[in-house]
């Protein structure tokens, strides 16, 4: 081997465009923080664009994943977790502003935090379904909206946080009817 040669090191599966951009929409958190802690009209342009553009990004990445096969269980992990990282920071930041009520943030985080905790006892990660889908429209929706400081961002905040409820109550009931199936299988191919 010539020692002036570089070593070639294998990329890992799950390093791959999708994930690089899930990872890059963590850089756009202390842009929304530093905006929304400005309180000012500046300071909130910045977060909102900060805020849609990593949001953005976050249909970006799902599509390409879906579109070219790169969809790897490093990504189903780290994707919703950059999401609840997204839509925390602004709701802290709006929580800090007075803009919303420290109990329905806490009902949102407190949901995440539960099917985090489910999603972590599964062998097997489901992607998100449409409930899912429309929490986080109506989540990403309400949080511009409040980042705004328009009077209709606390009736969608309210949507959002029944939407937030519905879809955890929903991958809770879907999860375990899923796995009461499974293991009904299981039992049926199992000889006596």
């Amino acid at each position: 081997m010539n020692p002036t040669s570089p070593v070639l090191v294998p990329k890992p599966a799950w390093l791959n465009l999708p994930t690089a951009i899930t990872l890059l929409r963590l850089g756009g958190i202390p842009w929304i923080l530093l905006g929304l802690g400005l309180g000012s009209p500046l300071g909130e342009g910045l977060a909102l664009w900060a805020f849609l553009l990593a949001a953005a990004t976050d249909w970006l990445d799902g599509h390409l994943a879906r579109r070219y096969g790169l969809v790897t269980d490093v990504g189903k992990v780290l994707d919703p977790l950059v999401d609840k990282l997204l839509v925390l920071a602004p709701l802290l930041g709006l929580l800090e502003l007075r803009r919303i009520p420290a109990w329905g943030v806490f009902l949102l985080v407190g949901r995440e935090l539960v099917i985090a905790g489910w999603r972590a006892n599964q062998s097997q990660i489901r992607g998100a379904n449409h409930w899912g889908k429309a929490k986080t429209v109506a989540q990403i929706l309400a949080i511009a909206l409040l980042i705004l400081n328009w009077p209709i961002g606390i009736p969608c905040f309210w949507v959002a946080v029944a939407l937030t409820l519905i879809s955890g109550l929903a991958y809770l009931y879907t999860d375990h009817a899923a796995s009461d199936a499974s293991a009904g299988f299981a039992k049926e191919r199992t000889p006596a």
